[in-house]
């Protein structure tokens, strides 16, 4: 093989593997302390849990589940199977701001009284209207109990929970990147665009190949 051969196919190979790395998800998850400040039918209660938001595309948006990782709050009495219903909201800032309704299941054992009440993952869809960099952030908790409502805010002012590039479903406004000069989309649609560049690398390096062969052919005939 000749050295112009070698280093048509070393270009082409070199250039795919960028586009591999360029096509992981632009995502970002971390675990923050909430502080929650409780006002419940007893009095004012706190309790601080660790949470963590995840996502995964669904369609045109993104199921969003909200776990968290200790109890909040407690109950005089017991809690029997199904007496409680836990709901909150995901406060979403950045490119698309705004929030998301999230909702979990009714507590699936008995809940003994004055012992913290562990919330079951909370789990809702967001969907774009515009593309960029959103984060989530805990919101508002809300625990619905034997006729009655406790309301959990958070007090500490927490960060983001989960920062994600996202794509607006029927293609929505775009926020520009300063910094590149690829257009940012979400982690799906990012591997899809990026793997269709790669594609077009390998085809544009395999052509090169062949210009290069042929050019050889001509000049030894």
């Amino acid at each position: 093989m000749s050295n112009q051969k070698r280093t048509a196919l070393a270009l082409a190979s070199g250039l795919a593997s960028a586009v591999v790395l360029l096509a992981a998800p632009a995502a970002h998850a971390t675990v923050v302390d909430v502080n929650y400040q409780c006002k419940t039918p007893i009095g004012d209660k706190a309790a601080v849990s660790p949470i963590d938001i995840k996502s995964v595309r669904s369609g045109g948006g993104y199921k969003l589940t909200m776990s968290f990782q200790k109890g909040v709050s407690s109950s005089p009495v017991e809690l029997g199977k199904g007496a409680m219903n836990p709901s909150a909201v995901i406060k979403v800032g950045g490119a698309d701001p705004g929030q998301v309704q999230v909702s979990g299941p009714a507590n699936s054992a008995a809940i003994p009284a004055n012992s913290p009440i562990k919330i079951n993952d909370l789990s809702g869809t967001y969907t774009p209207k515009k593309s960029g960099k959103v984060d989530f952030t805990a919101g508002v908790l809300t625990i619905k109990a034997l006729g009655t409502t406790t309301t959990c805010t958070p007090s500490n002012n927490p960060g983001p929970s989960l920062s994600l590039d996202v794509t607006a479903s029927g293609g929505g406004a775009t926020t520009p990147d300063t910094n590149t000069s690829l257009p940012r989309t979400g982690p799906l649609d990012s591997a899809v665009a990026l793997g269709t560049l790669g594609g077009t690398v390998l085809l544009t390096g395999a052509a090169g190949v062949l210009w290069l062969t042929r050019r050889g052919q001509r000049a030894t005939g």
